[in-house]
């Protein structure tokens, strides 16, 4: 095998490979950081590489299978942090002029997590300030292309982490997920992206240990990869009060053999009207629905009622921006992004009872959603409104002919299940006109993470991705 072929082979096969003696951590991290050089910088995914701290774990993952030592399961794998995750000794920038110096002294739970489970950090990769937007791009490090189409925005928050995936700058990314930020670059990337139940992955540190609407999830190329990572990251931890215990699950080999016969499954092109979505979105996407019919589901076309969520969510997450990061409006304001500050401001101007109503409408639409899933097993949708945007102008004016007023309109189809925190995954399932990837979200039932990675792992089994690679060299 080449060291070219290296960067694109599973991060699964790697494992196993590496296991046998088949190929060394040594070759597998240098081909990797060699097409990081070569590529990365007409792309921008990485911000931070740490190609010494590489070589030298690879050399111990190394010297570690010729000793006959005991190798975790991502043993040699090479894998990327989004540059929100807290490292060690490792630059953490947040995307903000802020943190532009900032180097963390503890690691995050996941890190501890990943490194434990043998995985190489190859460095940090790009994110829009604070994470605050579906768009990569931040005045310390501009912005991140789109491997597909180098004019156009991979997405956000986690641009860099799929950016990097998709372009074969290594076969694992770890990303966070407040409204669609995994499963949105995911989609406009063509990779997956697994948001898990709140809790699955434990999150320390966490100034908002409490706030139950973001996640940390896997991003990789097939979802055999996406579990092999999260089987590694998951459990519970005393420091994150949310963590959710184990519950048996062989994460790691859940999706092998997958059947979703008999499921009843929903498919809704826009839940119920709340999302305006372009109609060649739609159109592919109800290609891919048929293909659960064909795999011998129950398919009906069906929506939760979602209500008008986009103000509770907005409410929320301005408070706890405002309480996490609003000790620095005064002094940073006008070096932030602008739509950090319209969420600061609003945070702001809020008033004590309107986030306590907020909160009560995030619990009467759990219970709607609960009462949704009480009747389906899945449900299917578009994960995002539009494919990728143009990189020099990415907020589009409208959408499907409805005029967009901020970002967050165009997540409504994400941030729906965050905003009550239901799994979810983003699957490629077709190309636009222009050859721009489109994704497929699959959402199961409370806390069925499980059957969520079954179902995409099925799908991807029925309707291989194709094996095209972005035009980069």
């Amino acid at each position: 095998m080449s060291l070219d072929e290296l960067c694109w082979t599973p991060a699964y096969d790697l494992a196993r490979m590496v296991r046998r003696k088949e190929v060394s951590p040594v070759e597998i991290v240098d081909a990797v950081l060699a097409r990081i050089e070569r590529v990365n910088p007409r792309l921008n995914a990485y911000v931070t590489v740490v190609a010494d701290h590489a070589r030298a774990a690879a050399r111990d993952a190394e010297a570690r299978v010729a000793a006959g030592a005991e190798l975790g399961p991502l043993h040699g794998v090479p894998y990327s942090l989004k540059d929100l995750t807290p490292t060690n000794g490792i630059r953490t920038t947040m995307g903000s002029r802020i943190f532009e110096h900032h180097v963390p002294e503890e690691d995050a739970i996941l890190v501890e997590r990943l490194r434990a489970a043998g995985a190489i950090l190859l460095g940090k990769t790009n994110t829009p300030e604070f994470g605050c937007k579906p768009f990569t791009d931040n005045r310390v490090f501009g912005a991140t292309r789109n491997p597909w189409a180098l004019d156009r925005s991979p997405g956000g928050s986690s641009g860099g982490a799929a950016a990097a995936v998709a372009a074969g700058l290594g076969p694992l990314a770890e990303g966070s997920d407040l409204a669609g930020s995994i499963r949105h670059p995911a989609a406009w990337c063509g990779v997956v992206g697994f948001k898990p139940s709140q809790g699955r992955i434990a999150r320390y540190p966490n100034q908002a240990a409490w706030n139950a609407m973001s996640a940390n999830g896997p991003i990789a190329r097939t979802v055999a990869d996406v579990a092999l990572m999260f089987s590694a990251m998951v459990g519970p931890d005393a420091r994150d009060p949310l963590a959710l215990p184990h519950t048996g699950e062989d994460w790691a080999h859940v999706a092998e053999g997958a059947s979703v016969r008999g499921l009843r499954v929903a498919w809704t092109p826009d839940l119920g009207g709340a999302a305006a979505v372009d109609p060649e979105i739609v159109s592919v996407c109800q290609g891919a629905v048929r293909t659960f019919s064909e795999m011998g589901c129950a398919v009906g076309s069906d929506s939760p009622e979602i209500g008008d969520i986009l103000e509770p969510f907005l409410a929320l997450n301005a408070a706890v921006r405002l309480a996490t990061i609003g000790r620095h409006f005064d002094r940073w304001r006008e070096q932030m992004d602008p739509i950090l500050v319209r969420r600061l401001e609003l945070g702001r101007s809020l008033r004590p009872e309107q986030i306590g109503e907020a909160e009560v409408a995030r619990s009467a639409y759990h219970q709607r959603l609960r009462r949704f899933f009480e009747r389906y097993d899945l449900l299917l949708l578009p994960t995002t409104a539009i494919a990728a945007t143009p990189l020099a102008d990415p907020m589009p004016r409208e959408i499907a002919g409805r005029p967009v007023g901020q970002h967050v309109e165009m997540l409504v189809l994400t941030l729906a299940f965050n905003f009550s925190a239901y799994p979810a995954i983003s699957v490629p399932c077709g190309w636009t006109r222009s050859g721009l990837p489109v994704g497929l979200q699959i959402v199961g039932g409370w806390r069925q993470d499980a059957l969520v990675l079954r179902a995409a792992a099925a799908f991807e089994a029925a309707a291989p991705w194709t094996n095209r690679r972005p035009p980069l060299a």
